[in-house]
């Protein structure tokens, strides 16, 4: 029984291996390539390519809306696969089938080679572009790891720009764009330019570190910075990308009016200067990228000679004009340390003329990068480097003495020497570490010969014991030295530990950091019109978050203003003004007086109007309340008026009077919590015993729960009180007291508020006591 299962199983499979085969002959018959692009068999691959153009930009989905667009073009594109490769063209001449490279037997073994649950299936029966067998293999050389992005190719770009693809498999896009990135690549390629290439289904951690979340994308990587590219994918677009990726003053433009300038820069900058003469307008882009890369050793000028201004540059040096030249002038600006000329300028040719030329004869030794480059630690006793430096100082005073010593330099050139000099003022810690003898060497310039044994630091050095004067003696002493030193190493007997030097031309901090924010405002411009949704949404949960914050707190503190505006009777403050009228006519008359645009609002502080007026007063707002009774209350209120009247502006303060004669007892509660607010004892109305409070002034804030204290002013204190806690009596001699002057009729009421409004303005300071009460009593 099994065995009759397995039979017909086996016969199964062939059945269908066989359909298989015959419609994938089928279908391999039917697909022409050569009628798919319309071109003749002995066509060229020119030819082809102009086809393929042709109609992948009338057939692209994106442009024909035909419903069969899509499949024509994949057509399109498969063709141009097959007769672009010269092997799958000469497979499908002589097979009818592009895959195949071995006759008829091979063919047939080759469409049964994937097994999956006992069946055998065709893969060329899909007839898809996207097998991996089928996929141009021209990227794999450019394929990227994280690691390997991250540890070289991140550190390589602030040498040469990156030009990198992030694809896929099943992405029609990517297949589109293949041809032009091809060409790209190797045409970037020889100038310069590092080529990547990121399968996002393979490589996702990679893509999702450089922001990459659709396929096709490029994108340009120039010192760890990442710049996404968004136009149409051409080969002129895709070269003034890189182009823009470059820093824009890495070349300078030089004529006859600034070429002196130019060359003479050398000594400030401690870098040779490089001039490129050739009849092209424009900077090539491989000059670009050369300065890029050796921006750190090498100022570089170009010359159009073409352009009007520039005969006598080209006269001077001697330029050929129809053949690029490209010259290094060092300490010398009229004559050249070394020229190159090429009818073909390669990126190889220019490399090894400028690093044979980084330095100048006698460079400056300006931070400790370039000690160790210039002076590197021997490795072994065939590699033995020294190096001879000068110390010298700034100015005319030493110019001789360098002369001198370059010349020196010049005439001795070796691999295994190298001729640097210092600034003694500049670096003061490696001068004092290596003249001894401060006082024989003060105001001259001294020579030291030293060898670096190892990167913390140490060396073995010898000082000519006299100072360097460039004569023909010191020339003698120095060529000498050398010349013993070549067979006793030991020569150099003195030891020592050099601290690192400064960076004297490293920009200052504030430079730096002006430079870290324009870079961040970049980035974050590109990103706002360029990014995508998920890479803006950081961005935009941050932008949306402040204004919720702010657009709530406003309102909120809308909605709490009028629910407090709701709270208080809108009549309250009419009737109180009316009661004020009929209780005394003569106020009004008073207050008539005043223009109605200095007029101030008083209102009576009753059981009413309590709550709304102290009890829930917003916070930052103060009742200013004037305490007065019945007999004094027109006269009080009359002064109050013109005391207060210049803090009327402020609308944080509210201005309210309180009856002795109802609330006597409320007042003198919250008396008690002003403990150095003693009472008046000597000091009596009309019902005898009881103290007398009018013209006491409180000014109340209900939120926090705190009031400051304003008492009468007393006749003949001239200073006042001003919220002073003292008792009126306190200050009298002590058989004084018991007779005080400070009854009503031996003093005028109105002066009892005298010199209110600077207590006022202590207030507004903030500068008076506080008396703080647990909560509010109530009124009544």
């Amino acid at each position: 029984m099994e065995l009759g299962r397995a039979g017909l199983a086996w016969a199964a499979a062939l059945l269908l291996a066989a359909l298989g085969a015959q419609v994938a002959a089928a279908a391999a018959g039917d697909f022409d390539p050569y009628r798919v692009l319309g071109v003749g068999r002995s066509s060229s691959q020119a030819d082809i390519k102009k086809a393929y153009k042709r109609l992948a930009r009338e057939w692209h989905p994106d442009k024909n809306k035909d419903p069969g667009a899509e499949d024509k073009f994949i057509q399109i594109s498969k063709a141009y696969e097959i007769l672009s490769n010269e092997e799958k063209r000469a497979n499908f001449d002589r097979y009818g089938d592009a895959g195949e490279s071995q006759g008829y037997s091979q063919h047939q073994h080759r469409q049964f080679h994937h097994f999956h649950e006992g069946f055998y299936f065709d893969e060329s029966f899909f007839h898809f572009p996207f097998n991996s067998e089928r996929r141009d293999t021209s990227d794999e050389k450019y394929l990227l790891h994280f690691s390997h992005y991250i540890n070289e190719i991140v550190p390589d770009s602030f040498k040469k720009p990156y030009l990198i693809k992030i694809t896929s498999d099943w992405c029609f896009s990517c297949i589109h764009i293949e041809p032009v990135w091809k060409e790209v690549a190797q045409e970037l390629e020889v100038l310069g330019v590092g080529i990547g290439v990121v399968h996002a289904g393979y490589e996702r951690r990679l893509a999702h570190h450089l922001g990459a979340h659709s396929t096709p994308s490029i994108l340009g990587l120039i010192n760890g910075k990442i710049t996404f590219f968004h136009n149409a994918v051409i080969r002129e677009n895709l070269r003034q990308f890189v182009e823009n990726l470059l820093p824009g003053n890495l070349v300078e433009k030089i004529t006859d009016k600034n070429y002196i300038r130019f060359l003479s820069n050398w000594k400030k900058e401690n870098k040779p200067h490089v001039l490129l003469f050739d009849h092209m307008p424009v900077v090539p882009l491989l000059y670009k990228l050369t300065a890029f890369a050796y921006r750190d050793y090498l100022s570089f000028g170009y010359v159009y000679v073409g352009l009007r201004g520039t005969e006598q540059l080209s006269s001077q040096y001697n330029i050929n004009v129809y053949t690029p030249t490209m010259m290094i002038f060092k300490e010398h600006v009229d004559r050249p340390a070394d020229v190159v000329q090429a009818r073909d300028m390669k990126k190889q040719l220019i490399d090894d003329f400028l690093s044979q030329n980084k330095f100048l004869m006698v460079a400056r030794l300006t931070s400790q990068r370039l000690f160790q480059e210039l002076c590197p630690v021997k490795k072994s006793h065939r590699q033995r480097k020294h190096c001879v430096v000068l110390l010298t100082g700034e100015g005319d005073k030493f110019a001789e003495a360098y002369e001198a010593f370059l010349t020196f330099a010049v005439a001795n050139t070796k691999d295994t020497l190298k001729f640097v000099h210092i600034y003694n003022d500049r670096q003061p810690e490696f001068a004092d570490t290596l003249l001894m003898d401060e006082e024989k060497y003060r105001g001259k310039s001294a020579v030291v010969i030293l060898e670096r044994r190892n990167n913390a630091g140490k060396i073995a050095y010898k000082t000519l014991e006299e100072a360097w004067q460039g004569s023909k003696e010191d020339n003698f002493i120095l060529l000498d030295l050398l010349d013993q030193l070549r067979t006793d190493p030991g020569l150099l007997s003195s030891e020592t530990v050099l601290a690192d030097l400064n960076d004297e031309l490293a920009p200052m901090f504030l430079i730096r950091w002006l430079y870290s924010v324009l870079d961040y405002i970049s980035d974050c411009w590109d990103s706002l019109f360029h990014s995508n949704w998920r890479e803006m949404m950081p961005l935009l949960s941050l932008l949306f978050s402040a204004l919720f914050i702010l657009f709530g707190t406003v309102i909120v503190q809308a909605f709490s203003d009028s629910s407090d505006t709701r709270d208080s009777p809108p009549s309250e403050k009419e009737e109180t003004a009316a009661k004020t009228e009929k209780n005394d006519t003569s106020f009004s008359k008073e207050s008539n007086r005043i223009p109605k645009k200095g007029f101030v609002e008083v209102t009576e502080l009753t059981d009413i109007n309590y709550n709304s007026n102290l009890v829930r007063l917003r916070p930052g707002h103060m009742n200013v309340v004037l305490i007065l009774s019945n007999s004094t209350k027109t006269v009080l209120l009359q002064k109050f008026a013109l005391e207060v009247y210049t803090f009327t502006g402020s609308s944080s303060l509210h201005f309210s009077f309180l009856s002795l004669d109802k609330h006597r007892e409320w007042l003198e509660y919250l008396l008690e919590f002003a403990q150095d607010a003693a009472p008046i004892p000597n000091q009596y109305d009309k019902h005898f015993l009881e103290r007398d409070y009018t013209g006491y002034v409180l000014a109340l804030n209900g939120h926090k729960k705190y009031f400051c204290l304003f008492k009468p002013h007393r006749s003949g204190d001239e200073g006042g009180t001003l919220g002073s806690c003292e008792d009126y009596d306190s200050s009298l001699p002590t058989e004084g007291r018991g007779k005080s002057s400070c009854s009503p009729g031996s003093r005028s009421i109105k002066n009892k508020l005298h010199k209110l409004s600077f207590w006022m303005e202590r207030l507004l300071e903030g500068s008076l006591q506080r008396f703080y009460i647990p909560s509010w009593p109530a009124l009544d």
